[in-house]
């Protein structure tokens, strides 16, 4: 990015779950503090078989407080590692969720965190998806009132069906109309879509006409280059121009760099991003 004029309008956080993943996760908020980052996120950063230990939970919260790095996003239970998208909208998972739903929430506000996100899930053989997601606006409303609990958002994500095909998420118009059935069901209004540019993209979506119509439903940005989910500048999306787009809609939120580094060195991968910018404004 040679014109950062545009970079410079938002705030960035770093998704430690997908960055410096070449070291242990409670060595990475450090890591991310010396390439200049004061803010970050994770997907479900503890094992999806049990219930995260108190010693589990103080040892992230003591590497994040020593490296002077704020916890900005996290996600509900997830295991990506087997190929799952999400337990929201999966009868088999639902329980699993409902449990996790506080122990997230607690999580959060012990570190001030404002976002929460719920990967939706992906369709299951042989279940009518009617049932999933009647099921899933239940397990929502759950997520999203203990979000309002502790003064966060709900995020509701749109994922790309090259690589997951069995996500039920994959346009943007489907992302917004669980949100508005969660705003609707709460009364809260703390339901707010997660536009990732890169799923936008490699879903054969327009991401800038996806900003022009629902911005003021975005309640989070992420952010990589297409076709191959490196950093920006070097494939063929215009983060950029989607940047200024976003400060034109009046979007003030918070810019996600969830990518993976190009050479497979994260410390290599900001180039695009000078120093200055990266510290959370």
């Amino acid at each position: 990015m040679t014109d950062v004029t545009a970079a410079a309008q938002h705030s960035f956080t770093i998704n430690l779950s997908i960055l410096f993943t070449e070291l242990p996760l409670l060595e990475r908020p450090a890591a991310a503090a010396a390439a200049g980052f004061t803010a970050a996120e994770l997907w479900w950063p503890f094992g999806a078989d049990h219930a995260p230990s108190q010693a589990e939970q103080d040892e992230l919260r003591k590497a994040f407080d020593d490296a002077g790095v704020r916890l900005t996003g996290l996600n509900f239970l997830d295991d990506l590692t087997k190929g799952a998208r999400g337990t929201v909208s999966v009868p088999a998972e639902s329980e699993r969720f409902r449990e996790n739903v506080p122990v997230t929430a607690a999580l959060a506000e012990s570190f001030g965190t404002k976002a929460l996100n719920a990967l939706y899930g992906n369709r299951v053989a042989g279940v009518d998806p009617a049932v999933q997601d009647g099921l899933a606006l239940e397990n929502l409303v759950l997520a999203a009132r203990a979000a309002h609990e502790v003064g966060a958002i709900l995020l509701i994500e749109t994922l790309n069906k090259v690589e997951s095909p069995d996500y039920a998420l994959v346009t943007a118009e489907a992302a917004i109309e669980v949100v508005d059935k969660v705003n609707a069901a709460t009364g809260l209004g703390n339901a707010r879509f997660l536009c990732d540019l890169y799923h936008l993209a490699r879903n054969g979506e327009d991401p800038a006409a996806v900003i022009d119509a629902y911005a003021d439903r975005i309640g989070h940005v992420q952010i990589a280059d297409t076709p191959a989910r490196n950093e920006p500048g070097t494939g063929e999306l215009d983060v950029e121009g989607l940047l200024a787009r976003l400060t034109a809609a009046g979007y003030t939120g918070r810019i996600g760099l969830e990518y993976k580094p190009s050479t497979g060195v994260s410390a290599d991968s900001f180039a695009w991003l000078p120093r200055e910018l990266r510290a959370a404004k």
